[in-house]
């Protein structure tokens, strides 16, 4: 069953190739006995917001951990051209930031620190040593917590804030880094729809300014307004490719068994229960 086409008309002209700001070659990953990405080559455009969708199982996040070097793996990960395995944990750190699910990695021993130190420790790629944060520091800091509308709270306690504001304070941590390339697994969690629409705003100002952008979403349509779209199944990447491109679509519908359809509704693509 084929996706509904985007009327002519409201197509985008196809958008140049850009270098690989990510590459992965020939990668492999195991989660305890069981191996889980087989053999993945990938090549995510710089410049670009790219989204990993497919079926719960499917290996987007480990596919994310893996490109942001976070799990073992066998075969090579490549950062803008660089084998990121050999550049050093403050390089990668300054030019890669990482979001993961519901900022995941020991977030409830930082309950009891304020809300600007916690996106403070983005700039800590940055700082020398037990040195102080710089002017440089501070100013990407309040950018970052006003792009994510929790500026009004820099002095209250981690631990004081819901799941949804917790997850735009973590969202700002990241954005501190100020980082060229951007990883966020399921950065959504927790978050209303219309802070969602912020989340996205906020992507496409990143691209804008040249940055690069990777996520892995559940909200479909939420995705579908990405770039591109890298689609998995079982381990494995079964397409990439625009994201308003029937060819994309029509994999989109497949690996969710075409229990969905891709429609162009009120200027957006989303997919509807078929």
């Amino acid at each position: 069953m084929s996706a509904t086409r985007r009327p002519e008309a409201a197509r985008t002209a196809a958008s140049p190739v850009n270098a690989p700001a990510l590459e992965a070659c020939g990668v492999t990953a195991r989660l305890g006995s069981a191996e889980v990405l087989h053999g993945i080559d990938l090549a995510i455009g710089a410049r670009r917001w790219t989204s990993i969708v497919g079926p719960n199982g499917a290996g987007k996040s480990t596919l994310l951990k893996v490109l942001a070097g976070l799990l073992a793996h066998r075969g090579e990960v490549r950062l803008f051209g660089e084998a990121a395995a050999q550049l050093s944990h403050r390089v990668r750190a300054q030019r890669l930031s990482w979001l993961g699910q519901s900022g995941a990695a020991g977030e409830g021993s930082a309950d009891d620190l304020m809300v600007y130190d916690i996106a403070m420790l983005g700039r800590l790629p940055h700082q020398r040593w037990l040195a102080t944060p710089s002017a440089a520091d501070h100013r990407a800091v309040e950018r970052a917590l006003r792009s994510t509308q929790a500026w009004d709270w820099r002095e209250r306690p981690l631990g004081q804030l819901s799941g949804g504001e917790r997850q735009r304070v973590l969202l700002a941590r990241a954005l501190a880094v100020e980082a060229e390339l951007l990883l966020m697994d399921e950065p959504l969690a927790n978050l209303d729809p219309p802070h969602q629409a912020d989340w996205m705003q906020a992507v496409r100002a990143l691209v804008a300014e040249g940055r690069t952008v990777v996520s892995v979403l559940h909200e479909l349509p939420m995705a579908l307004a990405a770039d591109e779209l890298v689609v998995m199944d079982q381990g494995r990447v079964v397409h990439h490719g625009a994201s308003d491109d029937p060819a994309t679509h029509a994999a989109l519908e497949r690996v969710f068994d075409h229990r969905i359809r891709v429609h162009w509704v009120a200027e957006q693509w989303i997919a509807l229960p078929e």
